[in-house]
């Protein structure tokens, strides 16, 4: 009896043993596991404060640096101690380059002067300015004489003067314009709007269906101004008259020569245009 008392004590202790040991083996994982963890944060830890150290020393490099003016070190210049120096850089001697002698490119300058078709003769028309004064037969007065005996006329009694004949053709007097202009340009060949007077009589004697005499007076001005601005434009008209009066070969030919000697203005342009519709 006392042996099978014993054996069922040590049976009955048994899983009270198995149940200690389980359990101490689970507090060991739980423990080895807060210190796996802590020691994980130490590392962190150290690895910030030395990143943080790091950070200082360079500060502090620099800032003895400035003070003593002298180039800091940092841990990147001490691991290249061992590599070559180089030595000062020298100084470059500043050099100035004379331009060549050579002569600036030319720019074309030239700008043609083109005349509006007759229908647009109206922008050239101005009023004749306040206070000037003409007699009612287009002459102008007389202000002063020189000492040959030549007499000497105010420019701006012209300006006026051939601003009325030109609002003539303006208002419907055709006829009294055109004959105004004539006679301005006769008695001023010298004045800057002679041509243009010659040219818009021109104009005034086409209006009338007058193409001889008006052919006359662009050939005049074609002769006489071969420098003006109206002369491209009297080329043009003349060659207009020459088809009216069947003479299309003579206005061929003035197209031709408007092309080929004044290439690229507003004229030559036209008379391509115009060359181009006459039968062949």
């Amino acid at each position: 009896m006392p042996a099978r008392s014993v054996i069922f004590r040590l049976l009955a202790a048994a899983p009270l043993c198995a149940m200690s040991a389980c359990a101490s083996t689970a507090a060991s994982q739980a423990d080895v596991g807060a210190l796996r963890a802590e020691v994980r944060t130490l590392r962190e830890s150290q690895a910030r404060l030395q990143e943080r150290l790091a950070r200082l020393e360079a500060h502090d490099a620099v800032d003895k640096a400035r003070a003593t003016g002298t180039p800091s070190r940092t841990p990147a210049d001490a691991s290249a101690e061992g590599a070559p120096r180089l030595g000062p850089t020298p100084e470059l001697a500043v050099v100035k380059l004379k331009p060549r002698n050579e002569p600036a490119p030319k720019l074309p300058t030239a700008v043609p002067v083109v005349e509006p078709d007759s229908d647009q003769v109206e922008m050239f028309i101005s009023a004749a300015p306040d206070g000037a004064s003409a007699s009612q037969d287009g002459a102008a007065t007389v202000v002063a004489s020189r000492d040959d005996g030549a007499e000497l006329v105010d420019p701006e009694l012209l300006d006026a003067e051939y601003d009325k004949a030109v609002s003539l053709l303006r208002t419907g007097n055709v006829e009294g314009g055109v004959e105004r202009l004539r006679r301005f340009a006769e008695e001023n060949p010298r004045h800057p709007r002679a041509d243009n007077a010659l040219y818009f009589s021109g104009l005034g004697q086409i209006g009338l269906s007058e193409f001889k005499d008006a052919a006359t007076t662009f050939e005049r001005l074609i002769n006489t101004y071969p420098a003006g601005d109206a002369m491209l434009d009297s080329m043009l008209r003349l060659a207009e008259c020459r088809m009216r009066l069947n003479q299309a070969a003579d206005a061929k030919a003035l197209y031709t020569r408007v092309v080929t000697q004044f290439p690229g203005t507003a004229a030559a342009t036209q008379a391509e245009q115009r060359l181009a519709a006459l039968p062949q």
